[in-house]
């Protein structure tokens, strides 16, 4: 039967049109948030507190202060800063007049930083004190940059050692405000975020002012972040780490108070800001909420506002979920990467899961979740056909949609594979669309032709209560190629002897994965590295462990 779609008959609406701008978002928290406030705890060491309003009117003025700089349309302006009102203001003040914000990782290697800065070529870097002696080693190398800020009032400037360096305040001080932001293709770019995860240099993902403003809007919903203007939400997360997951759009976007961290991301800090700011919700990676909660359960302490933790970046093992229920708090799986704005999925019940079992309702949220408004997921089988969602075909997992990226920024080939992008997850996705990361494609161990995951084995050993943190690689095997090999960060004080606690762990294990998953060998060590989002860095353990020789009869 023939089609009834005929292109040529398609009509146009008559709905007024305006496009989708990251300006429109500070426009509307001004007019009807103007007296919401932004909290931020700054590197100078004092808290700052101003209002929607005050964001607006300063990035306007920053706007004017970038034309006064012949910063032009288009134009790269770099930023070394933590979560704070500064930085804030630059995501609009840039973007809005139709640059790109160009948001980068201090904790990256000085090689890639000096990469970054130049590949982007970056006109003017703005940063904050905590890295002037970093700003100084990078400015030599990275001549294309013609101007340097640094984020800090006059009395607070460095007295000397860095020539032509521009205090913010003053720049901010010189104009009036005065300016009308512009109207331009919703499709303009308005973000640079690179990589830090891949092999080889970091790799740029552009976003446009369209893709931010509707991955805002996703972030929002009930079903996704939920977040509201009954809100106080900490984006922990770094602002320099995909635009704090893009809470700074998304909170002026529904009017919530937002409360800036800062530096500081220990537990003490982080507590103390909680409960002074009457902090509701917040977002971050697992290692940094482990830490708030040994800080809470060591003090006999409990929380009086905060209800909600959005946990993403790698996987939440089910007993910091378990921790943050006892204490009263939501925990809100989620899933995402820099190619994808970074929202992709989060952990939700629906209302048919009312009425499951609490342990049902728990292996749902233990999952990375649905995919929110906007993105769509399949997974991939190893011959290139898409395998059905039905929660136990496993596969590469592939993404579309509104903010997922088409392009790295200055590589001429498309990373897409008939229109969609492989993110280099190994995943499942139920007949409900909830997805399950098993592992990462380059961290998945292969053992005799099937495959272990890793992440399954750290979250069944990370359930004992003596040890602080784990990571399981795969090791090379004369048989087997590849085994498990569980590195055990043992919890400070516990006091137990390593032989006891494998013991312990292995029975843990045993009860939880099937036998020939179990670990060949389990070694303790008194850290373990952590990439420069808060990963586990399993490229470095692997290295570490690279001669390692299995035991006879392991």
């Amino acid at each position: 039967m023939a089609s009834g779609f005929d292109p040529t008959r398609l009509v146009t609406g008559s709905m007024m049109f305006k496009p989708l701008l990251i300006s429109a978002i500070m426009d509307h928290a001004e007019l009807y948030h103007g007296d919401t406030e932004i909290v931020s705890a700054r590197t100078e060491g004092d808290i700052h507190r101003y209002t929607y309003g005050d964001c607006a009117l300063r990035a306007r003025k920053l706007a004017q202060a970038l034309d006064r700089l012949l910063i032009m349309t288009g134009d790269r302006v770099g930023t070394f800063a933590w979560n704070g009102y500064r930085h804030m203001e630059l995501y609009y003040g840039v973007s809005g007049s139709g640059r790109i914000c160009h948001t980068i990782n201090p904790r990256l290697f000085p090689d890639q930083l000096r990469y970054i800065v130049n590949h982007a070529e970056d006109q003017a870097v703005f940063f904050d004190l905590t890295f002037l002696a970093l700003m100084k080693a990078l400015k030599p190398e990275c001549p294309g940059v013609r101007h340097w800020v640094c984020m800090s009032d006059r009395d607070h400037m460095p007295a000397e050692g860095f020539e032509g360096l521009l205090c913010y305040e003053d720049l901010i001080d010189a104009e009036d405000g005065a300016f009308d932001w512009p109207e331009f293709d919703e499709r303009t770019a308005s973000s640079l975020c690179y990589t830090s995860g891949t092999t080889g240099n970091p790799k740029g993902a552009l976003y446009t002012n369209r893709s931010v403003v509707l991955h805002s809007y996703a972030a929002a919903l009930p079903d996704s972040l939920g977040i509201s203007a009954m809100d106080s939400i900490m984006p922990v997360v770094p602002m320099f780490h995909v635009n704090a997951w893009g809470l700074p759009y998304a909170c002026p976007l529904t009017g919530a108070k937002m409360v800036m961290p800062g530096a500081k991301l220990d537990g003490a800090s982080l507590y103390n800001l909680i409960e002074r700011e009457g902090v509701t919700a917040s977002a971050g990676v697992p290692t940094i909420w482990a830490g708030l909660v040994q800080y809470v359960k060591a003090g006999n302490l409990s929380f009086s506002t905060f209800r909600r933790a959005v946990i993403g970046g790698s996987t939440c093992p089910p007993s910091l979920m378990e921790d943050f229920a006892k204490l009263g708090v939501e925990v809100i799986h989620a899933w995402g990467m820099t190619e994808l704005s970074p929202l992709g999925t989060v952990a939700r019940l629906k209302a048919k899961d009312v009425g499951k079992s609490p342990a049902e309702q728990k292996r749902i949220l233990e999952k990375q979740g649905r995919p929110v408004s906007g993105i769509k997921l399949k997974i991939v089988g190893g011959e290139g056909k898409s395998l059905p969602n039905d929660g136990a075909a496993f596969g590469d997992l592939y993404a579309q949609g509104h903010w997922v990226i088409d392009q790295y920024f200055g590589i001429p080939d498309s990373p897409l594979e008939q229109g969609w992008f492989k993110t280099g997850d190994i995943s499942t996705i139920d007949p409900d669309g909830n997805m399950q990361i098993v592992d990462r494609s380059k961290d998945v161990i292969k053992s005799g032709g099937e495959w272990i995951s890793s992440i399954e084995l750290e979250n069944a050993a990370s359930s004992h209560a003596d040890v602080a943190m784990c990571a399981c690689i795969g090791i090379a095997h004369p048989k087997w190629d590849e085994r498990p090999l569980l590195v055990i960060v043992p919890r400070e004080g516990s006091g137990k002897a390593p032989e006891a606690l494998k013991a312990e762990l292995y029975e843990i294990l045993s009860a939880k994965v099937a036998k020939w998953w179990l670990p060949d060998d389990i070694v303790f060590a008194e850290e373990i590295p952590m990439t420069a989002t808060g990963k586990l860095h399993k490229l470095k353990l692997r290295e570490r462990f690279g001669g390692y020789v299995w035991k006879a009869g392991a």
